[in-house]
């Protein structure tokens, strides 16, 4: 059997995992993000000063930020809860420390720090969760677009080929999620107002690159006779494209309703589309093609998946937008913002009510289709991911509580606690060597570099026979590559972005 055709079969036939294993792995990125501010706000406790080193710095994320993810995905998924758990540990405990070692409230008991933590300002025109979603689900993307390639990778966190739901195909969703909540008519300034001609036609030039890249990997891949999974957009589409018409669409629907009132254009695409699927007999046609055969003949036969899914990722997009509206409102205390997760959350379980209802008597998730269920799994869980997000970022607002002059890149700043002149250039520096905060200056680039290190890496080696240890190798020189050119355009002040 040729290797094209082996890779492909690898990664075909799949039928996902468990909501519960989803929902068990979700915290890992949070996690692990919380576990890197704290070690810094340690580091500073104890040496009087922040972490300086630009290398060191890097060590620290990439260990902390990529390395478990990694691993999470490939030789510990076995044991993921385990793991999640000992993470979890080993934060209490650096809480624990951080608390016992603090410098401010030093003879103050702890119900009257919560109580002024409570109280405390933040930032109101930086929310870090955001920055820190969209960047992780790039990074968890661009770990599992290899991986997967890998007897390591449980075939079960795979993209699913008809109905269930993979870690992939979460993964896929929360890219579109992601970019809705920070989308243009998201941050217009309230009262300012913007002629639809003018976003439709900023719109237009800003899918442009997104154009060129799906077009550049459909040519790339043909090519190079590069294997492909059909079923999943098509014989032509890809996710480039997808992104290109969801975001021209959504431009397009936002410039005729309000968009305070994007949710209820969300579920109208999702209903009406999930009725056509049914009525209209679309749903056979997706799956089976236009002769019932799985034919490919015809644009339209050919991209079915590609084309007519992005009815569904385009709810998505508009109820994101909804959530993007809820999110930017105008807050200045941790109180306010722990009301946000308690909406969140009682968002997440409204829908996760109606995930049941959908799969019980509509149609089970299908990303193929990128029907009803799918659109209400990825929002659901797109909330609960973040809500993990904005719960690490309060727990590090309260560890900088503790501790004078503590600062942890990509995180919010107490806003009754004005920094020092001389501390303003060290802060600035700490900045510039986040590889979170290097990673979102470039994220498309980031997305393309890491295609682009996919396909080589298997046009090279075997994938599918490595060994573990020749796979963890792999894995890991991939991401430090990555994450290394990030950072080094981070520190050259190099943004790729001329549209």
């Amino acid at each position: 059997m040729p290797q094209e055709r082996a890779n492909e079969d690898f990664i075909s036939n799949l039928n996902g995992t468990t909501l519960l294993e989803i929902s068990v792995g979700l915290p890992i990125a949070p996690l692990c993000l919380l576990t890197r501010g704290l070690l810094l706000i340690l580091y500073f406790l104890l040496h009087g000063k922040p972490l300086h080193s630009s290398s060191g710095h890097f060590l620290l994320d990439f260990s902390v930020l990529v390395v478990p993810p990694v691993l999470s995905c490939t030789v510990l998924a076995p044991v993921l809860l385990w793991v999640i758990l000992s993470i979890v540990a080993f934060c209490i405990g650096l809480v624990f420390i951080i608390y016992h070692k603090r410098t401010r409230y030093a003879k103050v008991p702890l119900k009257q720090i919560l109580s002024d933590f409570w109280r405390s300002g933040l930032e109101p025109t930086y929310i870090p969760s955001i920055t820190a979603f969209r960047v992780f689900v790039n990074v968890l993307t661009s770990i599992s677009i290899l991986a997967v390639d890998f007897p390591q990778y449980p075939r079960r966190y795979a993209k699913t080929e008809t109905y269930g739901t993979g870690v992939m195909d979460f993964g896929v969703g929360s890219f579109v999620f992601g970019n809705a909540v920070v989308c243009p008519e998201v941050r217009l300034r309230p009262g300012e107002v913007r002629r639809a001609s003018f976003s439709l036609v900023r719109q237009f030039l800003a899918i442009w690159p997104l154009l060129f890249l799906g077009l550049g990997r459909l040519l790339s891949v043909k090519a190079v006779e590069y294997h492909e999974h059909v079923s999943e957009y098509g014989v032509h589409w890809n996710f480039f494209f997808t992104l290109a018409a969801v975001r021209m669409g959504a431009s397009l629907l936002l410039a005729v309703f309000p968009v305070h009132k994007s949710w209820i254009v969300a579920v109208a695409l999702a209903v009406v589309y999930e009725s056509l699927l049914h009525l209209l007999r679309l749903k056979a046609f997706i799956l089976h093609g236009g002769d019932g055969n799985d034919s490919r003949d015809g644009f339209l036969n050919a991209n079915r998946e590609g084309v007519f899914s992005v009815v569904g990722y385009l709810a998505i997009y508009m109820a994101s937008v909804q959530v993007g509206l809820y999110l930017l409102k105008k807050r200045s205390t941790v109180r306010e913002w722990c009301g946000v997760i308690r909406v969140l959350l009682s968002y997440f379980c409204l829908l996760f009510i109606c995930l049941h209802i959908a799969q019980t008597h509509i149609d089970a998730v299908s990303r193929r289709m990128a029907n009803l269920s799918f659109c209400i799994w990825v929002v659901a869980y797109a909330l609960l991911l973040f809500s993990c997000f904005l719960a690490a970022d309060l727990v590090l607002v309260f560890a900088k509580l503790l501790v004078e002059g503590a600062d942890v890149p990509g995180s919010w700043n107490l806003a009754q606690v004005t920094p020092k002149k001389h501390d303003s250039v060290e802060l600035r520096g700490l900045k510039s060597v986040c590889m979170v905060s290097a990673v979102n200056r470039n994220q498309l680039l980031y997305f393309l570099l890491a295609n682009v290190l996919t396909g080589l890496v298997n046009m090279l080696v075997d994938t599918i026979h490595s060994s573990t240890f020749a796979a963890m190798v792999i894995l890991h020189l991939y991401m430090l590559t990555n994450c290394l050119v990030m950072c080094q355009l981070q520190a050259k002040n190099i943004i790729f972005k001329w549209w």
